[in-house]
């Protein structure tokens, strides 16, 4: 088989045991990267995944983390490391959070929603950056959310908007001497097992393809894309970006 874009790259992504994560997890190996694939508890998904990579050619491992957690991001790299030797992409991907109105939530809220969505990037850059040579890519996954309110949704948007903002900050750190790019991609909603956690899920997807310009239905396989994309060398002069992909929904106003 071809070789692809991306032949010899190797990539590192969490939260790739289903949903938008095993999407980006596919697209990367299809293009030629070996995969570790990170996963909180997901371990059936995460071996299948795999194994399906397997089959096309391609190196991958599942490695279990827990990405709010320093120790354990610590193990993971040190597993990555053991296994791969360097690194040329990650992608932040795990998220997790609660889904109440804003006036209902608790500290503990906040430092699940923020350190699983927001820290994690970082404590994942602090452990990539020394594996990956010039012109390495980070990318996060964030959300509309970040900039819109929606319903019961405030504390994730909140962290997703401190994600996008550490993109940019980190995307300067890493970019000057280390020629590291960062940046994120913001999707709409996306019809996973995550979005089956919201009560309005059926009106939010109608929503969407009412409004959408493309229309009518948004894919992991969309957001994988734009990840991919972000991966190639043409896109070697963005970085500190946010790439929003919603089929033009947030366009409208």
């Amino acid at each position: 088989m071809d070789d692809g874009a991306l032949a010899g790259r190797v990539a590192l992504i969490t939260g790739a045991s289903r949903g938008i994560g095993r999407a980006i997890a596919l697209k990367l190996a299809g293009a030629g990267c070996d995969i570790a694939a990170a996963y909180f508890n997901a371990h059936d998904q995460a071996r299948s995944l795999c194994a399906e990579i397997a089959a096309i050619g391609r190196i991958a491992c599942p490695i279990a983390a827990n990405v709010g957690n320093p120790e354990s991001v610590r193990d993971l790299f040190a597993d990555f490391a053991r296994r791969f030797g360097r690194l040329d992409i990650v992608v932040s991907n795990a998220a997790s959070g609660v889904l109440k109105p804003a006036m209902e939530m608790t500290l503990k809220h906040w430092r699940w929603c923020m350190e699983t969505n927001a820290l994690a990037l970082n404590l994942i850059a602090q452990q990539a950056a020394p594996l990956m040579a010039e012109g390495g890519r980070i990318i996060a996954i964030s959300s509309l959310g970040a900039r819109f309110a929606l319903p019961d949704y405030g504390f994730i948007g909140a962290s997703k908007a401190a994600l996008e903002s550490l993109v940019r900050s980190l995307a300067l750190e890493l970019g000057r001497g280390r020629g590291i790019r960062v940046n994120a991609v913001s999707a709409a909603a996306v019809d996973t097992d995550a979005l089956k956690a919201f009560a309005a899920r059926g009106r939010m997807l109608r929503e969407f393809a009412s409004r959408a310009a493309l229309g009518p239905a948004l894919t992991p396989q969309h957001v994988a894309d734009a990840v991919f994309l972000l991966c190639l060398p043409e896109a070697a002069m963005i970085t500190g970006q946010t790439i929003v992909v919603d089929g033009g929904y947030s366009i409208g106003g």
